[in-house]
């Protein structure tokens, strides 16, 4: 068995593929942009195809970029694969993993496990961001997100953590001190807290359409949470992060009858880009939080 096709070559034409750009590919690599356009040259005299067509604009795979584009992922998914198992022989997982969720999700459910989790995989090293939007993996070199609602993107695998119910929350003293029943006829009429940063956040699955004034937004939902917290008014938040607050009365959960449920803003999921190998670091770290997450 003889392969022309150097391995390095083949990295560089998946990761360009992958970032749209022979400059987003070179920082995704950390290489010179003109040692990725060497890369793609060779790779193309030595299969002799043009895999890639080049334009000021954009670049476009090609019938046969096509084609080999899947059996270049499955060759450096298996090589990946191969080199975690001789890792493996004799040590537990090891090495950098990189994690990303919303800043509640990494407050409330991941943070108060990262203790436990560095005992049991001393040799795996973290590095957790948060962003309250949905990032790109690729361009923030992520290994896995953590994701809340439903997925849309097909370029994802996605384990499923389970889903985390939804709750109208407001603080006690707020209520107290509003003059207007909480009904869904006077919803509209109360201090709603929505979030900045999506508008999809802002549709409550409700019973029965009603129209929703926001008069106070945020990007976090920790955000949210706080204002909440400190008597500013009434907000849709998932379970995970007000559980502990439910249970010690600084926030009471209304019209809990009138949410709509399952909707798709419960599920919680983990995912990752179809051409990564699932290392066992991935699986290691979902393994040990999924069993232990409060949602």
């Amino acid at each position: 068995m003889s392969v022309n096709a150097k391995t390095e070559d083949i990295e560089a034409f998946v990761a360009v593929v992958d970032t749209g750009s022979f400059s987003r590919a070179s920082e995704l690599l950390g290489q010179q942009v003109a040692k990725v356009s060497r890369a793609m040259g060779r790779l193309e005299g030595v299969l002799n195809v043009t895999l890639l067509n080049r334009t000021t604009r954009r670049l476009e795979l090609t019938e046969e970029g096509l084609v080999y584009l899947q059996y270049a992922r499955d060759s450096l998914n298996l090589l990946e694969r191969g080199e975690e198992a001789l890792r493996l022989l004799n040590q537990k997982p090891s090495g950098l993993l990189r994690i990303d969720a919303a800043s509640p999700f990494v407050l409330h459910q991941i943070t108060p496990l990262i203790g436990e989790f560095r005992e049991a995989y001393p040799q795996i090293k973290l590095d957790i961001t948060s962003h309250d939007n949905i990032i790109d993996l690729l361009e923030h070199k992520t290994d896995i997100a953590i994701r809340i609602g439903d997925l849309s993107d097909s370029n994802l695998h996605a384990k499923n953590l389970g889903r985390s119910a939804l709750h109208i929350v407001a603080s006690p003293e707020y209520l107290a001190s509003s003059n207007v029943d909480v009904a869904l006829s006077s919803l509209s009429k109360h201090r709603l807290i929505g979030f900045s940063s999506s508008a999809s956040l802002n549709r409550w699955p409700l019973s029965e359409e009603v129209k929703l004034n926001f008069d106070l937004k945020a990007s976090s939902g920790e955000t949210i949470r706080q204002l909440c917290l400190a008597g500013q008014g009434i907000a849709l938040l998932s379970h995970f992060m007000v559980a502990g607050d439910l249970n010690n009365g600084k926030l009471v959960s209304v019209l809990g009858k009138h949410l709509l449920t399952p909707n798709n803003r419960e599920p919680v999921q983990a995912v990752y880009y179809r051409n990564s190998a699932v290392s066992s670091r991935i699986s290691a770290f979902l393994d040990f939080i999924q069993p232990r997450l409060t949602l």
